[in-house]
């Protein structure tokens, strides 16, 4: 079981964005894929907070850096750094977060914080195992097991107890 946990208020997102273009820089490397400026700057932008971030958020937030990006350049941007598991898409938020581990092929699920938003990542073997295993019996073809599951991080939960 992999748990990629709640950041602490004061963590430094900056060793997290240095972190993560380090690791897409080797990704897209071994893929002989490129990393254009917008596609690092979108990359940067995901991991400047571990909350998730729509296409829409991430365009206003490079038209704030005077670019001058149209929502079509977003979403190409955006599905090939999906293809390069370098970020995963919240479904039921409709919004992307980065990636812990885009060197590993892994299912994903996600803890999403209703108060102040950040996302931990989870990926648990035996939680997939048993979601194929429900499946074959079913005679049920899985595409794409994600578990997304809304509650408070330990964090909001702390501050909830202490008023």
């Amino acid at each position: 079981m992999d748990h990629h946990l709640f950041k602490s208020p004061g963590h430094d997102h900056g060793r997290c964005v240095k972190t993560a273009m380090n690791r897409a820089e080797q990704v897209c490397q071994r893929s002989g894929s490129r990393l254009t400026t917008l596609r690092r700057r979108v990359l940067e932008l995901l991991w400047q907070n571990h909350a998730p971030l729509s296409a829409y958020e991430l365009l206003e937030l490079l038209v704030r850096d005077g670019r001058k990006a149209q929502p079509p350049t977003i979403y190409r941007s955006l599905e090939f750094l999906l293809e390069c598991g370098l970020i995963h898409r919240v479904e039921s938020l409709n919004a992307y977060i980065g990636c812990d581990q885009p060197q590993k092929e892994h299912e994903t699920g996600f803890f999403i914080c209703e108060s102040c938003g950040y996302v931990a990542e989870l990926s648990d073997s035996s939680i997939n195992l048993s979601i194929s295993k429900n499946a074959e019996l079913l005679g049920f073809r899985v595409h794409k097991p994600t578990i997304e599951i809304s509650g408070l991080c330990k964090f909001c939960t702390e501050d909830n107890d202490e008023h």
